[in-house]
Formats: C-alpha cells, sequence, structure tokens
C-alpha cells in the first residue's frame, strides 16, 4: 500500500470513528429513546469506534510517518465530521463565522499533514 493510499483510509476510518462518536455522545440529544441508556449507548457504538480509530491511526502512521501526524490528522478530520452530523440532526447551524472559522482551520490542519512533508 501507498503512503497516500494509506493516508487516504486512514483518513475514512478516522471520519467513520467519529461519526459514530458523535452519535455515541449525542443519540441522547436527538432521539428520546436514548435518553437515559447510556450503558447500550456506550456498547453500541464505543467498541467499533474505537476499532475504527485504532485502525485509523494504523494506516495514517504508516503513510505521514509520524503519531502527530496521525493524531492532528484525526482532529482535524473530526472538525469536518462534528459541523455536518450537528447540522442534519439537531439542527444547529454550523455557519456561523465562529463555526466556520474552526472547520477552515481544521482543513488547514489536515492539507498542512498530508502535504507538508
Amino acid at each position: 500500500m501507498t503512503k497516500t493510499q494509506s493516508i487516504a483510509l486512514g483518513s475514512i476510518l478516522y471520519l467513520f470513528g467519529h461519526g459514530l462518536s458523535w452519535f455515541l455522545s449525542n443519540s441522547q440529544l436527538v432521539w428520546d429513546w436514548w435518553k437515559d441508556k447510556p450503558f447500550i449507548t456506550c456498547m453500541i457504538y464505543a467498541v467499533p469506534a474505537s476499532m475504527l480509530f485504532w485502525y485509523g491511526t494504523k494506516y495514517s502512521y504508516a503513510g505521514l510517518g509520524e503519531a502527530w501526524g496521525a493524531r492532528l490528522l484525526a482532529f482535524g478530520l473530526s472538525y469536518v465530521t462534528f459541523p455536518i452530523l450537528t447540522y442534519v440532526f439537531l439542527q444547529e447551524s454550523m455557519f456561523t463565522p465562529k463555526t466556520l472559522s474552526c472547520v477552515f482551520l481544521s482543513v488547514c490542519i489536515v492539507m498542512i499533514q498530508v502535504f507538508w512533508r
């Protein structure tokens, strides 16, 4: 697998992991059924999310060659995932100056980690 493929696969795994983490934390805010079920929520979402992050780190590290790169890539991708899911499921706009600035900076972080050698 090439470095580019490793980074791409790691990024995809991170995106899915962040998606599951969003539902882990926020299902209680979206659906009434989840409000008082922290144990079952953790059982459903935490193990698959952890596996996605574990493998995301494995492949990102292989492509980027450093733990900091993998960590900052994961951070940046979390700021892409969270605003989208929050907008779709909680109808909280991501189109505020503060949120858009943070999303822009996160995209910059991802681009720096991927393209700056």
